[in-house]
């Protein structure tokens, strides 16, 4: 099987529809991702029915029209490859897509990726997630911070919910201890501006792991005082 038919099955089985323009948006994501991986280090995932689910297929398993609006303006911080921000881009066109990362190499790749898929309005930015925060043109600039696989939720809330319009959401993809860190995280949350609004377990297609979506709410600004300095938010968590 292919990974586009890996992946058009995975999409079936998850209740999303992909049409073909968008599979073989996907299929040249694979290929570029396969193929800077033997260059620099951006994936210990490279069988293509793995690929097909723990990325693209995970990436998705966040959409949700109700807090993805249309038009909507919306960062991935510590976006890595660029998961969950380019499957969201290929698959919601409209959506307007920042990718933050603090290494260059990966800036790189995700700039390739832009250009041999012709993605429009997505912009890529190299920066610590605590740093950017702090650049006007960032902060409280955005309707929603999408984030996978970067901290556990009462570090990433700091990381994130500076970026996020007063209204707007977190989304973050987490593992199996997704409701250990919701109950930490609270008082993190509510110090940055934000409330927990949702916690959606969700099932993979072929996996049994557990994994949910964490959704905040970002209720009032988020204090000047946050994020604070890079480091600290990961050695001395809120």
């Amino acid at each position: 099987m292919t990974f586009i038919d890996d992946l058009k099955d995975c999409a079936d089985k998850f209740n999303i529809t992909i049409t073909d323009d968008e599979l073989a948006k996907f299929d040249k994501y694979f290929r570029l991702l396969i193929e800077w991986n033997e260059k620099i280090n951006l994936t210990a995932i490279t069988e293509p029915h793995e690929v097909a689910v723990k990325h693209m297929i995970d990436s998705l398993s966040c959409h949700d029209e109700k807090i993805f609006a249309e038009n909507a303006h919306i960062i991935d911080v510590g976006t890595g490859a660029g998961f969950p921000g380019i499957p969201l881009k290929i698959y919601r066109p409209d959506l307007k897509v920042t990718l933050l990362d603090s290494l260059q190499k990966r800036i790189k790749f995700l700039d390739e990726v832009i250009i041999t898929l012709g993605l429009k309005d997505i912009t890529c930015v190299h920066a610590r997630a605590e740093e950017g925060a702090r650049q006007k043109q960032h902060r409280e600039k955005y309707d929603v911070a999408v984030s996978r696989a970067v901290a556990r939720l009462s570090v990433l809330a700091e990381y994130t919910l500076p970026y996020v319009k007063v209204g707007g959401c977190l989304v973050a993809l987490k593992g199996a201890k997704f409701a250990e860190e919701a109950d930490e995280a609270k008082r993190a949350v509510a110090m940055l501006g934000g409330e927990i609004e949702d916690v959606r377990p969700i099932h993979l297609p072929t996996l049994d792991d557990k994994r949910a979506i964490i959704i905040v709410r970002k209720t009032k600004p988020t204090p000047k005082t946050y994020p604070r300095k890079a480091g600290t938010p990961e050695r001395k968590p809120l």
